[in-house]
């Protein structure tokens, strides 16, 4: 029996791996199988062109979303404080990775608690939901809320990724009713994510039925966790285990469209694959809220903070850009019958 790596290694060795090796999954985001239609004639000024919308009571200046990745290690911390001081300036979402590495070891916390540098971004906390079923309930809830002044919680769902982890929490029965026990005494709104295979248009109906206030879908297409866990695998079985998955997933443009027809009201936040604003945008015209990316940004703020508000900015251009030249002055207007699929 292997000997189990503790969370603050594990959380290092992700880091380190992300940012090293190539964990793309062997799918795409389906996200290329659509394109605006364009207008030569716009009539719209750039210059007024609006990606601004409110979320959970917040103002946001772009529907962008630094994905939930990371904490508990120091290097962690720099990250951390690089994306949210880049996101205050820009005026956009972020989360955090799963916080319970400082529940179950208080002086971590400090790994994600951004606040001082960004006293006025939407900002999500995050726990795996999985711990459900291992003493975990409202009250780890609250105090990962509270330890980082968050406006909601992520509840993040990765099955495949503990099932090919070695010694991974693989307990996931009855979850549904702890969720939504959950989402009925949490005062802040609960999102409930996928980590990268997607959502089907069962899980969407159940994660409504739970009463999550918004799905992130967390597609397929982008960072593929069975290959992290497969380059940190302790022996030969656990990696071949792993790297059988590099194919797995619902695609992130097909869950999208899952949930919306699942659970037509829900908030969808689209991530999986998002490689910029272009995706972004076309994730919005197929139901999406929001468009959270984290590869890309983790990469940045490993650099620096001024390389990651220089990611914000582009990213921001390009939604920009898009809805300039598909006619749609604001965010709703996208989904006006401007994205048609391309013929295969």
């Amino acid at each position: 029996m292997s000997k189990v790596a503790p969370i603050h290694q594990r959380k290092a060795d992700h880091i380190k791996i992300n940012l090293e090796r190539d964990v793309r999954s062997a799918l795409t985001s389906g996200l290329e199988n659509y394109r605006f239609v364009h207008e030569a004639l716009p009539e719209l000024d750039l210059a007024r062109v609006d990606t601004t919308l409110k979320l959970f009571g917040k103002p946001l200046l772009s529907p962008i979303l630094i994905s939930s990745m990371t904490g508990g290690t120091n290097s962690a911390r720099e990250i951390n404080l690089r994306l949210a001081e880049a996101a205050q300036e820009c005026g956009i979402a972020m989360g955090v990775g799963s916080q319970r590495a400082a529940l179950e070891h208080p002086e971590q916390a400090k790994t994600f608690q951004v606040r001082k540098v960004a006293p006025d971004i939407l900002l999500f906390a995050n726990l795996g939901a999985v711990q459900f079923n291992h003493g975990y309930g409202v009250d780890e809830c609250r105090r990962a809320v509270d330890m980082i002044e968050a406006d909601a919680l992520i509840l993040h769902l990765n099955p495949l990724q503990e099932a090919v982890q070695d010694a991974g929490d693989t307990n996931f029965e009855g979850l549904a009713k702890k969720i939504e026990a959950v989402c009925k005494k949490m005062k802040t709104p609960v999102i409930a994510k996928e980590v990268g295979w997607g959502i089907s248009e069962r899980s969407a109906k159940l994660l409504a039925d739970c009463g999550v206030a918004a799905i992130d879908v967390a597609g397929a297409g982008g960072t593929s966790w069975s290959q992290v866990e497969m380059h940190r695998a302790p022996d030969e079985f656990t990696r071949q285990l792993a790297a059988t998955f590099a194919g797995w997933g619902i695609p992130t443009a097909e869950s999208i469209l899952n949930v919306k027809k699942a659970a037509p009201k829900m908030s969808i936040f689209a991530s999986g694959g998002i490689k910029d604003g272009l995706d972004i945008a076309k994730s919005i015209a197929l139901g999406a809220t929001l468009g959270g990316m984290a590869g890309g940004f983790l990469k940045a703020a490993a650099t620096s903070t001024d390389a990651a508000l220089e990611l914000m900015k582009l990213t921001k251009r390009q939604i920009e850009v898009t809805m300039f030249a598909a006619g749609a002055g604001a965010l709703e207007s996208l989904k006006d019958g401007r994205l048609e699929r391309l013929k295969v």
